[in-house]
């Protein structure tokens, strides 16, 4: 499974990722397909009920076509327990907390799965991704440069290390350097040019002044 997380630029904010999120096979089998948010990524309960992690607050947890969001987390949540090495049910499991946001939830959760598969380029992106929205931009950069260190053309860790330095950090210069990679691996994507123009839009715009106590 290839999950394209990336950091929306536009906004300067985590909108949504763009390119395609598709769910693994199984999970299409057993639930009917969800409300999209921007392009293929995958909206599986409002925020509220991103609070308790992967807890689904009692509900059962029955199998099947149909099966609700909150129950296939709890049926993975009570695989992940009887087999802490199972490595499919991990990554499942990480990826629905990370669609409802659970960011903590999700991020030790990827940490599990890539003390067994640390090979996995992917999961270290989505593993950056939830630290930097838990307000560790430069610990999500050291993820994003794992994953771009393990695959030459891994764009996906390129671009959202690019929102990193140039719209959270504003270091323009360590920026651009990253983009002009990008641009080689994406000539033709929209979404980094909608990047540049933010970035050029922050460069352009003096960094507020840090509040006074």
């Amino acid at each position: 499974m290839n999950r394209d997380h990336l950091l929306s630029g536009a906004f300067g904010l985590l909108l949504g990722f763009i390119a395609g999120y598709v769910l693994h096979e199984v999970m299409a089998a057993r639930q009917p397909p969800r409300l999209v948010v921007g392009q293929g990524v995958a909206q599986l309960a409002p925020p509220s009920m991103a609070i308790g992690g992967d807890d689904p607050s009692g509900q059962s947890a029955p199998q099947g076509v149909g099966a609700p969001p909150m129950a296939e987390i709890q049926r993975l949540r009570e695989q992940v327990e009887k087999n802490p090495d199972d490595t499919d049910a991990l990554l499942l499991l990480a990826n629905l907390n990370f669609d409802i946001k659970s960011w903590q939830r999700a991020g030790e959760l990827y940490q599990r799965y890539l003390k067994l598969k640390p090979e996995s380029p992917d999961v270290l992106t989505d593993l950056g991704v939830t630290l930097r929205e838990q307000g560790h931009p430069r610990e999500a950069l050291v993820q994003f440069e794992r994953a771009a260190a393990m695959s030459p053309t891994h764009w996906q860790s390129r671009f959202n290390k690019v929102v990193v330095l140039g719209l959270d950090l504003r270091d323009f210069a360590a920026a651009d350097k990253v983009l002009a990679e990008l641009r080689k691996l994406q000539p033709d994507n929209a979404s980094i040019n909608e990047l540049v123009t933010e970035i050029e839009r922050r460069r352009n715009t003096p960094a507020a002044a840090p509040a006074v106590k």
